[in-house]
């Protein structure tokens, strides 16, 4: 029986560490999360690549609750920016999430760290409304509040172009896309002048009720609703 490759079994790694952050996030119990999860998979660096793959999205528990991170957790987050940083050919999105990553690392693991040189956004200016969705999607883990004046560059293009996004994420639904889905309408949340015709309240339950058990689409919807309902994400 021929063993399953690195990218299949990394997918997998993805997935558990996703669903462990959400679990964290429903209960508030987020301390050691991080080390637990890359012990778990042995020492092939699996364990580290996932929480690269997830991003800031690794420390959203602690960032939610406005609570400094386990040491722990803190040390994994840390040694997984490290081990992996973009390469000189590395894609926007690529930067961009090791960006907010550094950002973590530099405020402990909480909100508002220092801003750094930040990558530029001039591709998501000129990208038509679905490409846009889908580097949104992709940098879902930017879609969390910062204090007026410090937002990042991502947030302010697609504060820019909201009636793009939420084009972005009806047609994700129709095409049910529900992680896409999932992601464009956690940015929505907090995106100003979003149409009131869009329905999102309505359409993220859609989302839940047909996506939910994908944990990429719970841990999107989590953070969605924390934020629609004002929560210090």
């Amino acid at each position: 029986m021929e063993q399953p490759g690195a990218p299949t079994r990394l997918t997998g790694v993805v997935q558990d560490l996703t669903s462990q952050v959400v679990s964290a996030l429903r209960s508030g119990d987020h301390v050691g999360v991080l080390p637990a999860a890359v012990s778990g998979v042995g020492d092939d660096g699996l364990g580290l690549a996932a929480v690269r793959v997830l991003g800031a999205d690794a420390l959203l528990p602690s960032v939610a609750l406005r609570t400094p991170p386990d040491a722990g957790d803190l040390a994994v987050f840390e040694q997984a920016v490290r081990a992996f940083p973009p390469t000189p050919d590395a894609a926007p999105t690529t930067r961009w999430s090791h960006w907010a990553m550094r950002r973590l690392v530099s405020a402990g693991g909480a909100a508002g760290g220092a801003d750094g040189d930040e990558p530029s956004t001039a591709w998501l200016d000129v990208a038509p409304w679905q490409v846009l969705t889908h580097q949104l999607a992709v940098l879902a883990a930017l879609a969390v509040p910062a204090e007026p004046g410090r937002e990042p560059g991502v947030f302010r293009a697609a504060a820019r172009r909201p009636v793009d996004v939420a084009r972005g994420f009806v047609r994700a639904v129709r095409r049910r896309d529900w992680q896409q889905a999932a992601a464009a309408g956690r940015w929505l949340t907090l995106l100003p002048d979003v149409p009131d015709t869009l329905g999102l309240e309505r359409g993220l339950e859609f989302v839940e009720l047909m996506g939910g058990t994908d944990p990429r689409v719970d841990l999107h919807l989590r953070a969605a609703w924390l934020l629609r309902a004002g929560a210090p994400v």
